[in-house]
């Protein structure tokens, strides 16, 4: 009977097994990660503490919670002794997804973490008094383990209790920096070009975000530099034990003595070889960031001081000074509550100190191993410059300005190392270089085949007629994507016109679109404009997709051959098709009054096609010209490229307002995307930087203000 019970449990092993692997997973891709973007204190990106991996980790850490399964064999008792290594390894691993948190999901999720931590020790001591943990070498181990555990999971919550104050500091600091940026942009409005302004602001903003990202204050912090430090530790006497438990200590496996012997069976060797794995893949990070923390900031004196700075107690303090009410409405009572209220953040303040003096302490341990190495490695480049006669003059044309000043740091007494911010401004540069690779060169091709330096973006103003009113009874709104992707489906379903033209326009609409939508998306917040991105998307999609405006085909054999249309034919039946949908519309509607903003996406198309063929027919009837197809194929071109020029004009405020955001936690992304798109737009900004009218900032953002300005005589 207890062998058909506990057969299961082969099932159950494996499921550990996978669990172990999911988070090994995580763990290995945010240690590849890091490589890639050479950040050597390893982001969190995928292994951050949440609901899932709260539940992965749990299912993980079966062995030291299960109390009643004889686990006498030596797998067995290694296995046990795994699981707690790798939950130390675990939980060093997600302290900097702390960081990335809002305020609510932090104590959600620290709470939950505590809840595991707290059932692995109280259960794995009750196994040592059991003696489910044999009481010999594997005891004394697993002692040592669940210390380590609580005293990570008081750096933990050390940790979590610090971040909201961290973040404020940095937030008023950003604040502060931000203005002096912008007064200087101003100062130096007409003193150099477009490119040179919005790359300095740029990297000013790239160097605030990279100090003063989240997870960047909380490596760098002395409680991560301790949680490394432990972790390594419990990853060498892990590795420790299982050499000397194997080597000199473990038996042949025989009927008499079976290196495992429990009801998880032979699955408990699946498991030890999982996690073992587990603890040295994830010590990698942590062993990286012992060393790599120690280079972010300069050393010196500081580090041997153990001063508690006040934000490290703030949010302590902040509690011991606010009332609470309570239930109960006597005096006596509420001055009780009150007092022993008071008393626990008391004891909780000096204790919060005596853990930082203590990650202090232990953080010593890697610059007694670093100093001798780094004075070896000056001595080695010393040695080389003078050998090989290199210059230590830096060969890039970048500006020497000072970029310490824009530094976040959360204490006011250090500095950022020479050697990191230069690894900063670096990696900038880096993806800058690597955005110019990705020059949409179709695009530049028809910017500099319609745009010339004469001209005066009339089609921005001749693609649409105020006289052709749709039969919607709503105002016509216009935007930047929308007309340009109407003006596209006309022109490429022209006959006789060469195939490679047709493909050179498409592919360039395609990219202008990438800009066009980023534009609207950054300066275009009004809800109208939201709908109206929205069903540009949507449509441009079915256009690369099914070629296809809505139900119309644009393949071009239906155009041409026996089925053959003129142009002035092609026109008409995109203005019929659309007439024909928003005249079913107005009788769905049946009179009742629709907001512009809740217009469906197939209308909005329809709307911005009617009024444009409407124009477009009546340009050439009113003259009582013939439309040929090659002349309507390049005005429609000119058209196309006036209209992304006047939107791309706005490129520059587009990457200035990605620079400012006020979300510490999207704030690095945020202005990655800026270096991005400024590296992506250095020779379209290039090119249309005379293009750019005398007009609003504000203003400049919309097609409907370019169309008032343009009208002006």
């Amino acid at each position: 009977m207890e062998d058909k019970y506990s057969s299961p449990m082969v099932l159950i092993g494996i499921y550990i097994s996978v669990a172990s692997a999911i988070c090994i997973l995580a763990m290995a891709l945010d240690l590849l990660n890091g490589f890639r973007i050479r950040k050597f204190w390893f982001p969190t990106k995928y292994f951050s503490l949440n609901a899932a991996s709260i539940t992965v980790i749990a299912v993980a850490m079966k062995l030291p919670v299960d109390l009643t399964s004889p686990m006498r064999g030596t797998v067995d008792q290694t296995g046990k002794l795994g699981s707690l290594a790798f939950m130390c390894t675990m939980m060093s691993n997600l302290m900097p997804s702390l960081a990335s948190m809002d305020n609510k999901s932090l104590l959600a999720n620290i709470t939950a973490l505590s809840i595991l931590v707290i059932t692995v020790i109280v259960n794995s001591f009750i196994q040592i008094r059991t003696h489910v943990i044999l009481p010999d070498f594997f005891m004394v181990v697993a002692c040592i383990y669940m210390g380590m555990l609580l005293f990570l999971l008081i750096i933990l919550i050390s940790s979590a209790i610090t971040i909201p104050t961290s973040k404020k500091i940095l937030a008023i600091k950003y604040q502060a920096i931000s203005k002096t940026i912008l007064i200087d942009q101003h100062q130096q409005e007409n003193l150099i070009s477009t490119v040179d302004k919005l790359r300095q602001l740029v990297k000013r903003y790239w160097i605030m975000a990279e100090t003063g990202s989240p997870q960047f204050v909380m490596v760098s912090n002395p409680l991560s530099s301790a949680s490394s430090i432990i972790c390594v530790l419990s990853m060498l006497i892990y590795l420790l034990v299982a050499w000397v438990r194997f080597w000199f200590n473990a038996p042949i496996l025989t009927n008499d003595n079976p290196t495992w012997n429990s009801v998880y069976k032979w699955s408990m060797v699946i498991i030890v070889v999982t996690q073992s794995i587990g603890v040295v893949v994830g010590s990698i990070a942590p062993i990286f960031r012992c060393f790599t923390v120690l280079s972010f900031k300069s050393l010196n004196r500081n580090h041997l001081v153990f001063k508690v700075d006040k934000y490290w107690t703030q949010k302590l303090s902040d509690w011991k000074e606010s009332r609470i009410s309570f239930l109960s409405t006597r005096r006596r009572s509420r001055a009780l509550l009150h007092n022993l209220k008071n008393r626990i953040l008391w004891f909780c303040i000096g204790f919060q100190k005596v853990v930082v003096v203590s990650c202090k302490i232990i953080g010593l341990l890697p610059i007694v191993v670093v100093i001798p190495f780094v004075y070896l490695s000056r001595c080695f480049s010393s040695v080389k410059r003078m050998l090989l006669n290199t210059s230590t003059a830096s060969s890039s044309v970048e500006t020497n300005e000072d970029l310490s000043k824009y530094v976040l740091l959360v204490e006011d007494n250090t500095q950022l190392a020479k050697r990191t911010m230069k690894r900063i401004s670096e990696s900038m540069n880096q993806l800058i270089q690597k955005a110019k690779k990705k020059q949409h060169n179709n695009l530049l091709k028809l910017l500099e085949e319609f745009v010339r330096e004469s001209a005066a973006l009339k089609g921005v103003l001749t693609f649409d007629n105020d006289q052709f009113q749709s039969p919607l009874p709503v105002e016509h709104v216009n935007s930047w994507s929308l007309p340009i992707i109407s003006l596209t489906c006309i022109a490429i379903v022209i006959p006789d016109i060469r195939q490679t033209r047709v493909d050179s326009l498409f592919k360039s609409v395609g990219e202008g679109l990438l800009y066009t939508h980023l534009v609207e998306e950054t300066l275009n917040r009004e809800f109208v404009y939201v709908n109206i991105r929205r069903a540009t998307v949507t449509l441009w999609h079915e256009v690369e997709e099914n070629c296809k405006w809505l139900e119309t085909t644009l393949e071009r054999s239906a155009y041409e051959g026996k089925n053959s249309k003129t142009p002035k034919d092609i026109i008409k039946l995109f203005a019929n098709s659309a007439e024909k949908i928003l005249n079913e519309f107005n009788r769905s509607t049946d009179g009742e009054l629709v907001e512009k903003e809740n217009l469906p996406r197939k209308v909005i198309a329809a709307n911005s096609m009617y009024r444009i063929a409407k124009t477009i027919l009546h340009t050439y009837e009113s003259n009582d010209l013939d439309i040929a197809e090659d002349e309507l194929f390049t005005r429609l071109s000119g058209m196309i490229a006036d209209i992304i020029v006047a939107c791309l004009t706005n490129i520059p405020r587009a990457t200035t307002m990605r620079c400012h955001e006020s979300a510490i936690e999207k704030r690095e992304a945020s202005v990655a995307a800026a270096v991005d798109l400024l590296g992506r737009t250095t020779k379209i900004i290039e090119k249309l930087e005379r293009h750019v009218p005398n007009m609003d900032q504000d203003k400049m953002a919309y097609i409907d203000q370019w169309r008032i300005h343009l009208s002006q005589p």
